[in-house]
Parts: structure tokens; sequence; C-alpha cells
């Protein structure tokens, strides 16, 4: 029993460290598919985690939820007005958005550090949270779980059974023919970069508010990278998002488990796992390029001017 009290435990907890991971990489692959390349998800959530965190001390955690999205569509916006509006190099400047996130949480954060936090309550469903295993698992979770497999689901729908998700594509794959057709190609991509920062800010919410609710600075630890590894992992296809979003989440808290056993397995080792299973991921998708070829925007990263 004891047994499988503790399995069920690591299970909660896989779903637990999964979630950040899902939310910040489905707003990433919308941004993606709209053409555009932002590289600054570490930083939206770390600004994301901090304002959430505060704002729930205060006003209690699904304020702090709103206060997290509004931090993430901020830092956002300001990347999509450097690159969209004046063009600036993608890559550098979600580089430096992640400097900047990083920096400002840092600062933000400064009197929050070491203090409790408000945490977010699981939903407890009648009857059905009482039947042992699939009651915890499936009807005993904070919202923000629930909330985190409906927007994939959503977005998987809209993308691809939708005229908007066709336009969203459309400007992603050939921004020039978009354009020709008469969609604005700025708006929309402002659109789908404002989305995304704000899941970005939302997964670090999360992390303040759900996962450990606390506020310590770096505390995104990496998750903003790992994220945008899922995305090219996924091949930019929702359903594959979040199954990549679980796994990755299960070898991180599976490490971490391993450390407990102790096996004599060095803790480093354990605790870099996760990176070194991106990697490897990386690694073997490239090597596919037929499946890369398949769903990679044409047009990510490229500046778009429209015509005067």
């Amino acid at each position: 029993m004891q047994d499988h009290g503790e399995l069920l435990s690591i299970i909660l907890t896989i779903i637990t460290a999964s979630t950040p991971l899902l939310l910040a990489a489905i707003g990433e692959l919308v941004v993606e598919r709209s053409g555009v390349l932002n590289l600054g998800v570490e930083g939206m959530m770390a600004v994301g985690a901090v304002c959430g965190f505060g704002t729930a001390l205060i006003f209690g955690p699904y304020v702090g939820i709103f206060a997290a999205i509004a931090a993430g569509v901020l830092l956002s916006l300001l990347f999509a007005f450097l690159t969209l509006s004046l063009v600036s190099n993608q890559v550098a400047t979600g580089l430096a958005l992640t400097l900047l996130g990083l920096g400002i949480s840092g600062l933000i954060g400064v009197g929050y550090v070491g203090q409790p936090g408000a945490k977010l309550a699981h939903i407890y469903i009648p009857l059905l949270s009482d039947i042992p295993w699939l009651g915890p698992i499936f009807f005993g979770q904070d919202v923000l779980v629930y909330f985190s497999l409906a927007l994939t689901a959503a977005v998987g729908y809209v993308l691809f059974r939708t005229k908007l998700g066709l336009v969203i594509r459309a400007v992603g794959d050939s921004h020039q023919s978009a354009h020709a057709l008469g969609y604005g190609v700025i708006p929309v991509r402002y659109a789908c970069v404002a989305f995304g920062g704000g899941c970005a800010g939302l997964a670090g919410g999360y992390l303040s508010m759900a996962y450990t609710p606390q506020w310590v600075e770096n505390m995104t630890a990496g998750r903003g990278w790992i994220a945008l590894a899922l995305v090219v992992f996924a091949s930019w296809l929702p359903k594959r998002v979040a199954i990549g979003a679980y796994l990755f989440g299960m070898v991180s808290i599976l490490g971490l488990a391993v450390q407990t056993k102790g096996l004599g397995i060095p803790s480093q080792l354990l605790t870099s796992l996760p990176y070194i299973v991106t990697i490897v991921a990386l690694v073997i998708i490239s090597g596919n390029r037929a499946l890369t070829r398949a769903n990679t925007p044409a047009c990510l990263g490229q500046p778009f001017v429209p015509d005067r």
C-alpha cells in the first residue's frame, strides 16, 4: 500500500511539473505557426511568476493568474514592437527579452524571497475524486491543469479546423501571399505573439502559485528553453506538444524520485536529465528532415515589411 501511495504521489507530481511546460509550449507553437520565432519564453515566464506571486499575496491566486498573464503579454508586446514594427532581428531580440525578463523579475521579487505564497487550490469533484487511483489523477487537479489540456485541444481545433487557423498558418507559411490576399500579416503576428506571451506568463505564474508556491529568483530553471524545444520536438503539432510536455515532466520528476532511493547515482546527473533528453530529442528530430520540413512554417523567423 505504501508503494502504491508513493507511485500515486509521483504521478500527481509529474502532472504538476508538466503543466507549465505545456502552457508555455502551446503558446510558443501558435507564435511560431504565425512565422515568428520568440526565444524570450524564459524571460516572460520569470516575469509572470513574480507578478503572479506578488498579486496572489494581496488579492489571492485567481487574481494572480490574470496578473501573470498580463505580465507575459506586456513583455511579449515589447518583443512584437521591436521585431514586427521596427524589424529587428528576432533571435537577438528574443535572447535580449530573456535577459530582460530575468533581470526585471529578480528586481521585482527582492522583497518576496522567503515569503510563503498563496497556493492555487485543487478542485475536488464529489464522488469522482474518491475513486481509487483515477479519482485523484483525473478529478482532483487544480484549475490550470484542466485549462492547459482544454487550451491544447482548442489550439489544435482552431489551427486546423477554422478559418482563423488557416490565416495564421498562411501567414507563417507565406506572408507575401497572405498579404497579397488582403490579410494583415503584422496584426495577425501581433495577436499570436501576445497569445504566446500570455501563455508563457501563465506558465510562470503556475510555477510560483501551484508547483512551488513561493518566489525564488531564476525559479524557471530553463523551463522556457525546454518549452521552445518541445515545439520542435512536436513538429509544430498541438497533440504532440502535450505528449512531449508530459514526457519531459516525467523525466524530471523520476530523476528526483531516483535521488531519494540512494542508488549512488550523482544528483547532478539526475538533475540534468531533462536537458539531456531535450538535446537527444532535438538531435534525433533534426536527422529526420522529411518530418521537420512537413510542418515547419516556411517563413519562421523571417521579417516582413508590407509594401508601401
